[in-house]
């Protein structure tokens, strides 16, 4: 199976460097992945990079914790896109998930709809919502899915990379993504992101229900080597 469409290649540690990004970008060129998915600081960095290659820029609002105002996630959104990003993967409040405040996560994820275009619009950017689902019972996970479809999602993402439970759970399960699949009853896409290490597991998301996958180790995927890296040192 072709893989390199469905790759979000993703860097999102905070010790990236601007040649580590130039890295990231020249294997998304190699390899024809869908996109990069980097942290704001290196949208224009992509831009240029990335510039005529076909390769989508995403980045990152409100992330890995959710935690900041609707209105600074939309202002970082808005920023980015004028720096080059075509996609934004937002973080929900994930507080607010747990607290049953579902009219401020559609609220939340709304405000940053509007800032980067509504969806279908003509010159809209592509809005994908993170649940992260290791923090939330399946009641919420369906809830915090449907709260982001109505808000105008483009994609439902079940993770950060960054979330961790006592259990250890963290990033995307086929449960999880064939849930998202059954609540969104193909009104949004879904980006599974966390946990994807091999061949395999790439091929199994999709099947479940993922039309993309948020991974550090994309070159490894599309070259049938496994990537052993843990996913709270590389951010998938």
């Amino acid at each position: 199976m072709n893989l390199a469409p469905y790759i979000d290649h993703t860097l999102l540690k905070a010790t990236a460097t601007p040649a580590d990004i130039s890295t990231l970008c020249a294997e998304a060129r190699a390899h024809s992945f869908k996109a990069v998915c980097v942290n704001p600081q290196h949208v224009a960095l992509c831009a240029r990079e990335l510039e005529g290659s076909g390769v989508l820029i995403a980045t990152v609002c409100g992330f890995p914790l959710g935690a900041t105002t609707s209105a600074q996630k939309a202002d970082e959104a808005r920023s980015s896109v004028q720096a080059g990003a075509d996609e934004i993967d937002m973080v929900i409040s994930i507080g607010s998930a747990l607290s049953g405040d579902w009219d401020y996560v559609q609220a939340d994820v709304a405000a940053v709809r509007q800032a980067i275009g509504q969806k279908g619009a003509a010159g809209s950017k592509v809005l994908k919502v993170i649940i992260e689902t290791c923090y939330l019972s399946d009641e919420q996970k369906e809830r915090a899915t449907e709260a982001a479809v109505l808000a105008g999602a483009d994609f439902v993402k079940t993770s950060t990379g960054f979330g961790t439970v006592s259990s250890g759970a963290s990033g995307a399960t086929l449960e999880d993504v064939a849930l998202m699949k059954r609540v969104i009853a193909g009104r949004a896409e879904i980006k599974a992101a966390g946990g994807v290490r091999s061949a395999a597991d790439a091929e199994a998301m999709i099947a479940a229900g993922a039309s993309r996958l948020g991974t550090s180790g994309g070159v490894g995927l599309v070259s049938g080597t496994r990537n052993q890296e843990a996913p709270n040192k590389s951010g998938y």
